[in-house]
């Protein structure tokens, strides 16, 4: 996992994935919280806390992560982190009007994903939001798995099944990163037709080429534009946002 955080931290602030991603939680926020701020934010397995600097935005934000090394880069940055596991967030109840998880529970086993959810939900106030992006359909499965140690991929279906039964109501859902899936697709297909390893998905983790990563960033600018209209039907990842009942 430190190498995961390792090769995040030096992609995050330029890499077209990341830019994309903040771009889709963002629109996804505005359109759930168009005037309830300052808020108090949680943001649950934060890696290195990239993330807290946008969340401030809508009020006060911390973030929850296990790895020292994650804790270690984002306080270099000046991010408020606390030392503590999603299964058991270290924070009383109803303390929250919105948690967040980005690319967390989808390394999380069966029963560590239950909790991880639960605890959401407990830290939420009534009608708190929870915002969550998992990674998205079986076929994409490829050499970043490995070193995300990716425990499975969501449908829309799937996610939104979880996200009740832990007492969620889902308010919106959109796949993302839809104009880019066929690249996605072909490079997982080749990785796992050649067995590629860690050192192809860390290679994956790299900001391309200039010029590649503003092309790409701009597919994805478009995958914005759409779900400013409607709800992607496919992509990449899969990011919800659910009320707290």
């Amino acid at each position: 996992m430190d190498r995961l955080l390792a090769a995040t931290a030096s992609a995050e602030d330029t890499h077209f994935w990341f830019l994309g991603l903040r771009r889709f939680a963002q629109l996804m926020l505005n359109r759930a919280l168009p005037h309830a701020r300052p808020l108090r934010v949680i943001d649950c397995g934060a890696g290195t806390g990239r993330n807290l600097d946008w969340l401030q935005q809508y009020g006060w934000a911390m973030g929850v992560e296990l790895s020292p090394a994650g804790i270690a880069i984002g306080r270099r940055h000046g991010r408020r982190l606390v030392r503590g596991t999603v299964a058991a967030l270290p924070c009383p109840n109803g303390a929250f009007d919105l948690a967040t998880s980005f690319d967390v529970i989808y390394s999380l086993d069966d029963n560590t994903e239950r909790k991880a959810l639960d605890e959401m939900y407990r830290v939420l106030k009534p009608g708190g939001l929870a915002l969550v992006n998992a990674a998205a359909l079986d076929i994409l499965t490829g050499s970043h798995s490995a070193l995300a140690n990716e425990r499975r991929r969501y449908t829309a279906a799937r996610l939104r099944a979880r996200l009740a039964a832990a007492g969620f109501d889902v308010i919106q859902m959109s796949y993302t990163n839809m104009t880019t899936l066929p690249i996605t697709l072909a490079v997982r297909m080749t990785q796992r037709l050649i067995g590629s390893g860690d050192q192809a998905a860390e290679t994956e983790m790299r900001v391309p080429a200039a010029p590649v990563n503003a092309a790409l960033a701009g597919l994805l600018r478009l995958d914005a534009a759409l779900m400013r209209v409607a709800a992607l039907p496919v992509g990449s990842s899969v990011m919800c946002v659910a009320r707290r009942n």
